[in-house]
Formats: C-alpha cells, sequence, structure tokens
C-alpha cells in the first residue's frame, strides 16, 4: 500500500513538473520579440541610457527573447502601433496622447512613469517680439493643436484674462513654428527643449513655460492585451526602467554625457535639459486629478468626444 502510494506520489510530481516545464515553453514560444519605441525628445534620458547600455537586451537574454527598437516620436503614431500589435511598449507617451487613443477606442495601459518636463515647454517669441503673455492679444501663434503646448497656451491666455479667441492660434510642427517665429511670419511659437534653447542662443526669449499652468507627463505605456498575458514581463520593463533611473540618479555626469552625445547637443545644453525634466517613475494623486484637467482641455477643444475613465487607463503599477 505504501509502495503504491510513493508511486503515485512520484508520478504526479513527475507529471506537475512536466507541465511546469510545458508552460514554461509555451511562454517562450509565444513572446520571442518585444517591440518598444525609442524616443529621445524632449530629453529622455531613462530610455537613451536603456537603449545605449543594452539594459533590456540583457535583461531578457537568457529567455530568448529579442528586443527590437523602433524609432517612432510621434504619440498618435505610438498609439497607433500599439493598437495595431506591432509594438508592445511607449517608452515614452504624452499622458495626452493616451487619453485621446482611449477616447478613440484604442486603450493603452500606463505602466510607469517618466517624467514631468514643466519648464522643458515653453512659449516663446523673437527679440523685440511680445513679453507677456497679455501683449498677444490681437497676435498669432503657432504650435502643434492638440498637444501639451496647445493646452499650456490656452491655460496662460485665460490666466492672463483674455479669451481664446483674442489671440490667432495657427496649427504647425515645432521646426516650422521655430522658424515663422524667428522670422516674424508669427509672433511667437509654442517650443520644446532643445528648440527653446536654439531659439534663445539666437536672441529669442521665453514669455512663458508651461509651469505653473499645466502639468506635462510623460509616461511608459503598453498594449492591454500584453499586460494582461505578460504582467510578469511588462514588471520587468518597468524594473530596467526604475534601474535606468538610478543609474542617472548616481551617475548624473556620465548620463548627461550619455544623453549629450545621442542627442548630438553640448553638455551645458544636455545639462539644461536634464535639469528641466523632472524625471520620475511613478505617478501621484496630482498626475491624476492633472489628466481630468486635461480631458476637460481635450473636451473643450472637440479632441476628444467622450470622458475616459483613469481606472482603465492607469495601471497600478504607474502608481509604485
Amino acid at each position: 500500500m505504501l509502495k503504491s502510494l510513493q508511486s503515485a506520489i512520484a508520478a504526479l510530481s513527475a507529471a506537475a513538473f512536466g507541465l511546469a516545464l510545458s508552460a514554461a515553453a509555451a511562454i517562450a514560444d509565444e513572446v520571442k520579440e518585444i517591440n518598444v519605441s525609442y524616443v529621445t525628445s524632449p530629453f529622455n534620458l531613462q530610455v537613451m541610457v536603456t537603449r545605449l547600455q543594452s539594459r533590456l537586451e540583457k535583461e531578457f537574454e537568457k529567455d530568448g527573447i529579442t528586443i527590437n527598437w523602433h524609432e517612432i516620436t510621434s504619440g498618435a503614431k505610438q498609439a497607433q502601433a500599439l493598437a495595431a500589435g506591432s509594438l508592445d511598449f511607449g517608452m515614452v507617451m504624452n499622458s495626452t496622447s493616451v487619453l485621446m487613443a482611449a477616447a478613440a477606442g484604442n486603450p493603452i495601459k500606463i505602466v510607469s512613469a517618466v517624467s514631468r518636463p514643466s519648464e522643458t515647454f515653453a512659449l516663446v517669441a523673437a527679440k523685440g517680439g511680445p513679453a507677456s503673455v497679455a501683449e498677444l492679444k490681437g497676435k498669432t501663434v503657432a504650435g502643434p493643436k492638440g498637444t501639451v503646448l496647445h493646452q499650456m497656451l490656452v491655460a496662460a491666455i485665460a490666466k492672463a484674462g483674455l479669451e481664446q479667441s483674442d489671440v490667432n492660434f495657427v496649427s504647425m510642427d515645432l521646426p516650422k513654428a521655430r522658424a515663422a517665429m524667428l522670422s516674424g511670419n508669427v509672433d511667437a511659437a509654442l517650443l520644446a527643449a532643445s528648440l527653446v534653447i536654439k531659439s534663445e542662443e539666437e536672441g529669442a526669449h521665453v514669455i512663458t513655460t508651461a509651469k505653473g499652468l499645466v502639468t506635462p507627463k510623460l509616461v511608459l505605456a503598453a498594449r492591454p492585451d500584453f499586460v494582461t498575458k505578460h504582467p510578469d514581463l511588462v514588471a520587468r520593463v518597468i524594473k530596467v526602467h526604475k534601474e535606468a533611473q538610478s543609474y542617472i540618479d548616481n551617475n548624473r555626469a556620465e548620463a548627461i554625457a550619455l544623453g549629450a552625445k545621442e542627442k548630438n547637443i553640448s553638455i551645458e545644453d544636455a545639462t539644461k535639459l536634464a535639469d528641466w525634466a523632472g524625471f520620475t517613475t511613478s505617478l501621484d494623486q496630482d498626475d491624476l486629478a492633472s489628466m481630468k484637467d486635461d480631458m476637460d482641455f481635450l473636451l473643450a477643444n472637440d479632441l476628444i468626444k467622450e470622458v475616459v475613465d483613469l481606472d482603465d487607463v492607469v495601471a497600478p503599477s504607474a502608481m509604485e
């Protein structure tokens, strides 16, 4: 009897071990590659450190998982790639892009945070141009519509006691907006990061930054189905992201030098951008409140049609 019981236990143990091996093999067969975006602007030092030091590759090498980097800078295009399944992680996305995608029926999960670069985004005028937001009445401002920069302009106009109709807003991408501002074809431009620095070097001045007006929130996002099917892999990507931030915290000069080389800018400019960046790895309750304000802006400007439930968009890991 005892011998039979021992044999049965041994058989069950072998079966369980076999099932575990089969499950592991199934996971390995299922995920052979992870597709991630590479976004360096405005100055996303964590993702630059992650890629240039092959941190994701080293993390998943033992699993036989290949990391494919895709240079997709537009938040909207990242959202499209995530919805299509050709991208698993948007390593740096603006939370506003996530909200717009979710409102359009393409849900995206925010799984971690990247930065709050309030001082990186600015309203800039050429030499001799408007010195205050109040002076923009009757003037023309160029910049990308439906972005945090556009939202900053709307908030600045309201704070100055003006109406949106008091300012002529022209939708234009950042390089074109900068060129139009410097040439005098528009009175001011909405710019970010190194474009602000370069414009100042050419005599332009900052009218206001986003600080105190809106809170830009750059986040690490993923496909919801990938989050559901592979929570362990998502956790490891987040771990690598946080380790990159730890490296920056502990090796600031080396990290900034790495970013300066990658962006082909001076150490001085890279240091300034790093100081402006507001790096983080988690969202807080203020960020959630800010996202609700962002939705109000998007609704008011007919950029989304309905309110997005933040519980559907923000994963618990983003708050840790």
